[in-house]
């Protein structure tokens, strides 16, 4: 009997085959951030800093290169010549800086990556040497 009964289409969104919904932001942030292939590894020895997505020119390393695939015998520092050793994970380019439980202090400002506190700080003085020289104009 029910099977004479037309059944409704189902909706589009349950449709096999349709568009699944796109992963919201911040899963796809942490799976960045689990993901040791994008992460960036500073030389503990000069500061000098491997960024995956950019790679070494001079070294010939192309970009999207991961660390972990360079060959840890011939690679070195394009720096300082220091081995793969000297090198530790400072992690993904958008990730703040700092200890996770420290980031809800400080006005907002610890959750901002590098160079947005560096736009912050460099504006700031940019705009109070604007005011500083706006002084002149007074009589």
């Amino acid at each position: 009997m029910s099977s004479d009964i037309p059944q409704p289409d189902p909706p589009e969104h349950e449709l096999p085959g349709a568009d699944t919904p796109a992963q919201d932001p911040t899963q796809a942030e942490v799976d960045q951030a689990s993901d040791p292939a994008s992460h960036r590894f500073e030389c503990r020895s000069c500061g000098y800093v491997y960024d995956p997505t950019e790679g070494v020119k001079k070294l010939g390393i192309a970009p999207d290169t991961p660390f972990n695939d360079l060959d840890p015998l011939s690679f070195r520092c394009p720096v300082c010549r220091s081995k793969m050793g000297a090198f530790k994970d400072i992690g993904p380019r958008d990730k703040p800086s700092g200890f996770e439980e420290n980031l809800n202090f400080g006005l907002g400002v610890n959750r901002l990556t590098p160079g947005q506190k560096n736009v912050l700080i460099f504006g700031g003085f940019a705009l109070a040497i604007a005011f500083f020289l706006s002084l002149y104009s007074l009589r």
